[in-house]
């Protein structure tokens, strides 16, 4: 199995932006963790991330018929990004949305995720753990 990560704006700043809220372990140590996850799961995984919309739309398109499954945090995009949701629907490849933190308790306009619209499971508010469970979910179900 062969799964695509993706992250968007702001999540390269892990470790400095509000250590409060993201914790204080930094993009190169979700990164190691995700290979180590993908290796104990038997699965390859790529990771992307991207601050521009477009780049990560291009990314999404260029999986289809690439990878078996999408674990995604668009990040700021969650909450804007129809072009991300309409990304996700045509490749029709299964995704687990991604959330560090708990969006469901945070301001109000965060409460509609538009790319969540489009993935058939969310993992929301278990830190970077929460790549981890995604990833499972995956192997668990398409393996």
């Amino acid at each position: 199995m062969k799964i695509l990560v993706i992250n968007g704006p702001n999540i390269n700043m892990l470790g400095i932006r509000e250590p409060g809220i993201y914790g204080s372990q930094n993009y190169e140590t979700l990164l190691c963790d995700i290979d180590a996850w993908a290796n104990e799961l038997g699965c390859q995984v790529e990771c992307f991330q991207s601050n521009h919309e477009g780049d990560i739309v291009d990314k999404i398109q260029q999986a289809y018929g690439e990878v078996d499954g999408i674990v995604i945090n668009p990040a700021a995009y969650t909450h804007t990004s129809v072009a991300i949701l309409d990304a996700l629907k045509s490749v029709g490849i299964p995704a687990v949305e991604v959330h560090i933190s708990d969006v469901t308790k945070r301001e109000d306009f965060r409460q509609i995720s538009y790319a969540g619209m489009a993935c058939e499971e969310h993992i929301i508010g278990k830190g970077l753990e929460g790549y981890h469970l995604a990833m499972q979910y995956l192997c668990k179900k398409y393996k």
